[in-house]
């Protein structure tokens, strides 16, 4: 009977490890196929991000190894000085690709999105950083509940949306205001994408600053220094990393930026450093362009040199951005 009853006892032990061990090895295989899951999207992300970047450099290839479209147009040329036939516009850098000499300096093109991207961080930094510093530090929690998600929701409004609205308001305002001579100029197409920009410039610095150890904020209450000044000398330095790197995403955002300035910019390629004239910006003129392009022309090559110059310039500076940001974080962390 003794022996009977042991061995009815084990068996319930027996089922019950059996049990255990094979919830084990579920668990370790849904581990893994979540691992292997994880790892394909990834490699099918970047994999998908060479191929495109593959395609479009292809495709400019003919500018730097054909000697038919080098006849046409070189590097060297796009980023030369042209001057225009005619008097009265005595034009240094000309971007006109369909005329009876076809000229495709770059450096009109530049310049257009340099100054729109400058306006647009200058108007939409500010505020996003001070929007962030008050419902980190300042703001009560059903304030800040009900501030920030309203702040996330312009990152859902269609970008062709805030340029409709640039071109038939925005720019009457400013034009009546400031008496501008051109309706459509940078300083229309800049505020327009400074909205475009103020989420993402937001979402991150705030992050960033709510990150920052609350043991900072107490030590410097606890010394007697004010709110407003410990969030503006101890709160803000410490985030510094995180919005410069807000920073680099709404310059990034900026520089890509199609349709803002494609309706609101005036889409004038002029050489000029007045905020007040018409611009042209590089990827506003390849979605112009490349619709009605003639297929294999230098024309058609020249946009996508254009299409490659951008990705490598929003690539390179992301990726300093990125090391800049490591670095300040070494320093501040070894600071303290």
């Amino acid at each position: 009977m003794t022996a009977t009853s042991a061995t009815r006892r084990s068996v319930p032990n027996l089922d019950r490890h059996g049990l255990l061990r094979q919830s084990l090895v579920g668990a370790r295989l849904m581990d893994y196929l979540f691992r292997r899951l994880i790892l394909f999207n990834a490699a099918l992300a970047i994999g998908v991000i060479v191929l495109i970047f593959v395609y479009v450099g292809k495709e400019s290839l003919p500018l730097l190894l054909s000697e038919d479209i080098q006849q046409e147009v070189t590097v060297g040329k796009m980023f030369s000085s042209q001057p225009n036939e005619t008097e009265e516009l005595a034009l240094s850098y000309i971007w006109q690709p369909v005329s009876k000499e076809p000229k495709y300096s770059v450096i009109p093109l530049l310049l257009g999105s340099l100054k729109v991207t400058f306006i647009a961080l200058l108007f939409a930094a500010p505020l996003s950083i001070a929007a962030a510093i008050y419902t980190a530090e300042f703001a009560v929690p059903w304030v800040r509940e009900l501030v920030k998600p309203i702040i996330e929701l312009l990152a859902g409004i269609p970008s062709v949306v805030l340029g409709f609205l640039a071109l038939v308001v925005l720019a009457s305002w400013l034009q009546h205001f400031f008496q501008f001579d051109y309706r459509l100029n940078a300083v229309n197409a800049g505020l327009a994408m400074g909205l475009a920009i103020i989420p993402i410039i937001y979402t991150v610095s705030e992050d960033a600053l709510s990150s920052v150890p609350r043991s900072y904020r107490e030590a410097s209450l606890a010394l007697g220094v004010s709110p407003w000044k410990t969030a503006r000398s101890v709160v803000l330095p410490a985030a510094t990393p995180g919005i410069f790197a807000a920073m680099v995403l709404g310059f990034g955002r900026a520089v890509g930026e199609t349709m803002i300035v494609l309706m609101a910019s005036g889409n004038a390629a002029v050489t000029s450093l007045s905020l007040a004239d018409s611009v042209r910006t590089v990827s506003a003129t390849i979605a112009a362009e490349l619709g009605e392009v003639v297929f294999g022309s230098a024309h058609y090559h020249v946009l996508f040199f254009l299409g490659t110059m951008l990705f490598i310039l929003t690539f390179l500076l992301n990726m300093v951005g990125d090391v800049f940001v490591s670095r300040l974080k070494q320093r501040m962390m070894g600071a303290s």
